[in-house]
């Protein structure tokens, strides 16, 4: 196992379990249905899902459009006293605590597969997943808040060791998992990516703030996981690989199941994937920082390109610039892009 350090956001989650919010009486262990949480998460709150999983330019263009119809952001979306929950806890944790892994699913049931429980014993990896979260839900409006909730609430009814906290999914809720990894990289340290990716640096996984970006790129495992028979997800998947690379995220395994086609991985692929994002090794130092070098270069020759359109009186083209280098850089490209946006649309352009 890695050695601990500071995490902000978890303690944060934690501190909810010093306080005393979980039950007096030890928590259930085995499978447990139609569970309701109670604890809400600042992290699940829509402002923190708008910086993290949108870009900044997206962020702008709500922000403006929300001012100028009169109206606010919610503070959340979810009522949690309508939200059901299937939880399995393995019988004991492991000397520093239970790992975690939150699911998010294709369909409308909070499933457990039924080969997992015993690789989750084995392991000592609780399971969650939120019903009602599958590809018909809005990821904003509920796929992703579930998600981190679901974090907050078992970290305040059970001993989970931080460093192993993962999320993972299945086809679409696998795309919705790579996301979270992406932009809450404090919160999930590892990924589990069942038959369903996408190309980050792109409209559909834009890049998070650069805080959030450093830690992903820096500690975060991703493991992708596709039936040998599943030639779209396959393509897919090398799409998405290619992308993680040109962004410098490295920490990466690629597994194949032969003969499989697009069906939830088995408990034997589980436990493999598990024990990967458990054994994953930091990237070398040296080819992440030359590899961040370049991105900087490319952001700051991109920026100033814009600053030159501006000053020639070239607005409209400097907004496309600009929204171009959002799609691709996302965070990494703030606040200096919001900055050239505003000024993009200030009255004499």
């Amino acid at each position: 196992m890695r050695p601990a350090r500071h995490n902000p956001t978890i303690a944060i989650l934690t501190g909810l379990f010093a306080l005393g919010l979980c039950a007096a009486a030890p928590a259930p262990t085995g499978a447990q249905h139609e569970v309701v949480f109670t604890e809400t998460a600042p992290l699940a709150g829509n402002a923190e899902l708008v910086r993290r999983l949108l870009s900044p330019l997206a962020s702008e263009q709500m922000r403006a459009a929300l001012a100028a119809s009169g109206k606010a952001l919610a503070e959340q979306s979810i009522a949690l006293e309508g939200e059901r929950f299937t939880v399995y806890v393995p019988p004991a944790p492991g000397p520093r605590g239970y790992g975690l892994l939150v699911f998010v699913p294709p369909w409308e049931t909070a499933h457990l597969p039924p080969d997992w429980p015993p690789v989750l014993d084995r392991v000592g990896v609780i399971y969650v997943s939120a019903a009602r979260s599958g590809n018909s839900a809005n990821i904003f409006g509920r796929r992703a808040p579930l998600a981190v909730i679901a974090v907050a609430n078992i970290m305040a009814r059970y001993p989970v060791d931080p460093e192993h906290v993962y999320i993972g999914g299945f086809s679409g809720g696998s795309r919705v998992a790579m996301r979270l990894a992406l932009g809450y990289p404090d919160l999930f340290r590892g990924a589990i990516l069942d038959a369903g990716s996408d190309p980050i640096g792109e409209a559909s996984a834009p890049l998070p703030p650069r805080e959030l970006y450093d830690r992903f790129v820096t500690d975060s495992r991703l493991v992708y996981v596709t039936g040998g028979q599943d030639i779209p997800n396959l393509e897919a998947a090398s799409a998405s690989l290619s992308a993680m690379a040109r962004s410098c995220m490295f920490n990466i395994d690629a597994d194949i199941t032969p003969h499989a086609g697009h069906e939830i991985m088995d408990g034997s692929a589980l436990a493999e994937a598990l024990g990967q994002l458990d054994r994953r090794a930091p990237s070398d130092p040296a080819r992440l920082a030359a590899c961040r070098a370049g991105l900087d270069a490319k952001v700051a020759a991109a920026l100033d390109q814009t600053r030159a359109q501006l000053a020639a009186g070239h607005a409209d083209a400097a907004r496309g610039a600009l929204l171009a280098l959002d799609r691709r850089y996302g965070g990494l490209a703030a606040p200096a892009s919001v900055d050239l946006w505003r000024a993009s649309e200030s009255p004499g352009r």
